[in-house]
């Protein structure tokens, strides 16, 4: 006999006890009158017809009629094998390999879907059970990236492979979209930061995947975050939850927005370059993604957004926030650090250590762990070199500080005699003699300025205005000696003359008189 449902079955009898003719019942439930015989000689058998009696229930009729019968199976191919499937099954083997190895090891004939079908026979996996979450206004938003093919980039004129950014706020599902062509850790920031002014808030959470501008390491226990990203978190005070690794699922309502912008706004759209693609997709999330009937809320997203969620949202800070990028540094012997093709200072205390550089907009700070070490102006170009003379040794650092205009006034300090033997090192040309210079104003930290003086004008007076003449008078003590014969004479005069007249260097000729 046909088994039919029991719900069926029930109005049959149902039927029956009205005093409806088979033909009748036949023709209404769409059966065979043969069936509807059947299944009356089963009720009356039962009672089901008796005046007195009550309609049977559900559990009452699959009782009598019994359990239906199964229809004889083909025993699977893979039968034979099943103790090496199931080996292989408790020892976490996919089943491509499963299949492969019956193939290779055992001479299996058949397909990897007999495989596949026996295993899920075998070893049925337990149903997926989901939690739709819903979320007050301003609670939580949720982001992503998509790949959308190419955009051409309008500086070189060439296709590249582009995304779509897409922010979604979860209780009006209203969106920020942008495109882009990479996802570094600048552009996640900047696409954060436009998102936010275009919602004019910031929502308390955002759900993001586990790409490397924002986890740096994904665990749901205990995630690493990004550190430009979670101080941008700390900047405009919201919470970052990373999702599961591999599970979407956990953003869905960014994925279901990601794929409506690749089915609806993208597909079958041409676009220019990728300015004129962003022009549009701005139009398009107020005047089509914004003004739809949302399928989950029943409700236009814009709308849902102006009523409830724009005033739910955190205010925006008064200043946007910047930091680009950080990146590991290492100090180089010459006391600088390479970022970029530019060159930026650092104490010699961290010479051969490592630092982590937080890149800005316009500046570039350093940091050991926590503890801020420096910070530049952000060079303009490669090449370019932010210096601080603090930040070389005491011994190093004259060498920068000493220019001729500072060893000229030190010298000034001393007295005219160093200042005679300092101009005269700085005159003699074309050797550069400027740290000849500053190692004579250096010897006063050692000497004093008296000693230095003497000595000065000790090598004057022998006609040898030399760095290394001052020094070994001063090494050998004599620039206090009296110089035999002469008294010390005044200090050299402003304006200098000639000791000679110019006609005691030439012969003059007579004129000749003769006719």
């Amino acid at each position: 006999m046909e088994r039919l449902d029991m719900r069926l079955v029930q109005d049959i009898v149902y039927r029956l006890r009205q005093g409806q003719a088979e033909r009748a019942i036949a023709r209404d439930l769409h059966l065979s009158r043969k069936t509807v015989r059947r299944y009356r000689e089963v009720a009356q058998e039962k009672g089901y017809l008796d005046a007195g009696a009550s309609l049977p229930a559900l559990e009452e009729l699959l009782a009598a009629m019994g359990q239906p019968v199964v229809p004889p199976q083909v025993a699977s191919s893979v039968e034979p094998y099943r103790a090496v499937v199931e080996r292989l099954l408790d020892e976490s083997v996919e089943m491509v390999a499963i299949h492969r190895q019956l193939v290779d090891k055992h001479g299996y004939a058949g397909a990897y879907s007999s495989v596949k079908r026996f295993v899920h026979r075998i070893r049925p996996e337990e149903p997926q059970v989901v939690v739709r979450i819903e979320t007050p206004p301003g609670r939580q938003a949720q982001v992503d990236f998509g790949g959308i093919g190419s955009l051409r980039d309008p500086l070189t004129g060439c296709l590249r492979p582009a995304y779509c950014f897409v922010f979604t706020l979860c209780y009006s599902r209203h969106q920020y979209v942008e495109f882009v062509f990479d996802q570094t850790i600048p552009t996640w920031i900047g696409c954060h930061r436009r998102a936010f002014e275009s919602f004019a808030g910031v929502p308390c959470e955002v759900v993001v995947d586990n790409l490397k501008a924002a986890v740096i390491r994904a665990a749901l226990e205990d995630p690493v975050l990004c550190t430009p990203y979670r101080q941008m978190a700390q900047h405009y005070g919201f919470l970052i939850h990373p999702c599961r690794v591999r599970t979407p699922a956990h953003k869905g309502k960014t994925e279901s927005g990601v794929h409506y912008v690749q089915r609806n706004l993208v597909a079958g759209e041409e676009f220019l370059d990728i300015l004129d693609a962003n022009a549009k997709a701005a139009r398009w999330v107020k005047e089509v993604a914004g003004t739809r009937v949302h399928g989950t809320t029943r409700q236009e997203p814009l709308q849902r957004f102006l009523e409830h969620e724009q005033a739910a949202l955190l205010p925006l800070p008064t200043d946007a926030f910047e930091l680009l990028e950080t990146r590991p540094v290492m100090v180089h012997t010459d006391c600088h650090v390479i970022l970029d093709g530019s060159y930026y200072s650092a104490p010699a205390a961290y010479v051969g250590k490592r630092l982590e550089a937080y890149l800005w907009e316009r500046t570039v700070q350093l940091y050991e762990g926590v503890q801020l070490v420096v910070t530049h102006p952000r060079a303009a170009a490669p090449g370019e070199r932010h210096t601080r003379i603090e930040h070389y040794p005491r011994g190093k650092a004259i060498y920068l500080e000493r220019t001729p205009a500072v060893c000229r006034q030190m010298a000034a300090e001393v007295g005219p005699h160093c200042t005679g033997v300092v101009e005269s090192i700085l005159s003699q040309r074309p050797v550069d003699n400027l740290r000849a210079a500053q190692a004579l104003v250096g010897l006063r930290e050692r000497v004093g300025a008296a000693r230095l003086e003497a000595a000065c004008y000790r090598a004057i007076h022998y006609g040898d205005p030399h760095y290394r003449r001052v020094k070994s008078i001063l090494a050998a003590g004599l620039e206090q000696e009296p110089l035999i014969g002469l008294e010390l004479p005044p200090a050299p005069a402003t304006h200098y003359t000639h000791a000679r007249q110019p006609h005691e260097f030439f012969t003059v000729e007579r004129e000749d008189t003769r006719c």
